[in-house]
């Protein structure tokens, strides 16, 4: 065995089965794993943040729809809250908004359809401050102490806002030849 055989990390390790038997996608398959990884993560920091900011057993879609909705400090519709989720589960986030409101961080204005809002209250307010105070201190410091992690980050966000429009053009695709 050559010496760049032998100290190749990936030596002897197969990375072909069903789902991934080129380089395409191996590539792929493990940038999936890698993404659905790293979701479970992000969800689990979120509803441990929040818990240590507020009293709210909330899962990592609830924590992010109340951060949406204070976004910009506007208030939000489900329509506009699924669209900047990238959500179609229309029952889930209104049994999340009823979760948020029930729990006195937001509060639902208007009536009718399209005249419903949802805007963050002063308590909303005061969670998400001291939800981001905390992220600062456990998160943004360690990312901005990785030298060139934020560039790094940045490139990701656009390959992952790139993959989401392939994941979701692939997901038309299947739905309208789906047999």
């Amino acid at each position: 065995m050559n010496a760049s055989k032998k100290d190749d990390p990936d030596d002897g390790l197969n990375f072909l089965w069903h789902l991934s038997g080129d380089p395409a996608e191996v590539s792929t398959t493990e940038a999936e794993f890698a993404l659905m990884r790293a979701f479970e993560g992000f969800g689990r920091w979120q509803s441990e943040c929040l818990a240590s900011v507020c009293d709210l057993a909330a899962s990592g879609p609830e924590n992010a729809l109340l951060h949406v909705i204070r976004m910009n400090d506007r208030p939000k519709s489900i329509k506009e809250l699924a669209r900047l989720t990238n959500r179609d589960d229309i029952p889930n986030i209104q049994y999340s908004l009823r979760k948020l409101t029930g729990a006195g961080l937001v509060e639902k204005r208007g009536s009718g359809r399209s005249g419903v809002t949802y805007e963050a209250t002063e308590e909303g307010r005061r969670v998400t401050d001291n939800y981001s105070t905390l992220r600062r201190k456990l998160l943004i410091e360690k990312i901005n102490n990785l030298p060139g992690f934020p560039e790094q980050l940045a490139e990701a966000t656009r390959a992952l806002n790139l993959l989401t429009g392939i994941y979701e053009e692939a997901a038309r695709v299947a739905a309208t030849h789906r047999r």
